[in-house]
């Protein structure tokens, strides 16, 4: 008979193990050491293995096991499961129509996800959504361990998600930014080579550049920014040049300058990402269809 986890220790597993010891992990539950201890030993009876190692008089830190080790992804992932299953419950309890949860890429995000969503939930005014935006990589990453519905990003090799679907909906063309005072700025376009005399700048979507001739501009940025409002803001400062999408360029900005890249062309596709394994919640499904009906519309005007 399969032994029944209680969440309750499977949480103080995750804590005891993330902070390193018992006191820190039963000031977090709000509980005795000795309670905590318990829990702990409980849990490693119904596996039939130890999840820590013993402890010496010379250290107090708990250290994983290899299967504690091992353990700890399994117990996240349940934790996560049954805390999403409850939050629906909860929002069903409540006569709300479901919770629905997107990530995506910051320029999708930013500039054209506001518009959709709003007269998406405008029509579902009872449902309740958590969104996300980050890099493409760590959207993701939260698809694959589910912590959303479906992602917004960019697949960079699409041979090697073959556990997923990808829906392309948006093409962007990459390019420089510059400041507009920059010797850059009075370009119409650029070849990659002239980017080697000018301070380079990397950032998230830098790896755009890995399959064309520009490639060797990866390994010549001086600095790598990763967050996009520092990134703006050192550009803006004149502190070098960058590549950017087109969607990720601050079209609000007054000082810089956006020059698209000739040589290589470089072409950015985004679109929803799913997981092949998991059926898509109703509320999520009816999103991606909205999205997808959206998009078929703009492409029919931009015709006409």
């Amino acid at each position: 008979m399969l032994p029944e986890f209680k969440i309750a220790q499977l949480r103080h597993f995750v804590w005891v193990a993330e902070l390193k010891g018992f006191h820190a992990a039963a000031e977090k539950a709000h509980r005795s050491q000795p309670a905590i201890s318990l829990s702990i030993k409980d849990l490693e009876g119904k596996l039939g293995e130890a999840l820590f190692e013993k402890l010496n008089q010379k250290t107090t830190r708990a250290e994983l096991t290899p299967f504690g080790q091992q353990f700890l992804l399994q117990a996240k992932e349940l934790i996560a499961h049954h805390d999403r299953v409850v939050e629906d419950m909860v929002l069903l309890a409540e006569n709300k129509t479901g919770h629905l949860r997107l990530a995506s890429v910051p320029s999708i995000a930013s500039r054209v996800l506001p518009a959709l969503l709003s007269e998406f939930v405008g029509e579902t005014p009872d449902l309740h959504v958590s969104f996300f935006d980050d890099n493409s990589n760590a959207v993701l990453k939260m698809v694959e361990e589910q912590k959303v519905d479906f992602g917004i990003a960019h697949l960079f090799h699409e041979q090697e998600h073959t556990d997923k679907t990808f829906i392309p909906i948006w093409e962007d063309r990459i390019g420089v930014v510059c400041p507009n005072d920059h010797p850059l700025a009075d370009s119409t376009e650029l070849h990659w080579k002239e980017l080697r005399k000018h301070r380079l700048i990397g950032n998230g979507t830098s790896r755009l550049l890995e399959d064309s001739e520009a490639r060797p501009l990866l390994g010549a940025s001086q600095f790598y920014i990763s967050n996009m409002i520092s990134l703006i803001a050192m550009l803006e400062a004149g502190f070098g040049v960058t590549t950017l999408p087109w969607y990720a360029f601050p079209q609000e900005s007054k000082t810089l300058k956006f020059i698209p890249l000739k040589t290589p062309t470089v072409i950015r596709r985004i679109g929803i990402v799913t997981l092949n394994s998991r059926s898509l919640t109703p509320p999520a499904k009816a999103l991606v269809d909205f999205i997808l009906a959206r998009s078929q519309q703009d492409d029919q005007s931009q015709q006409d």
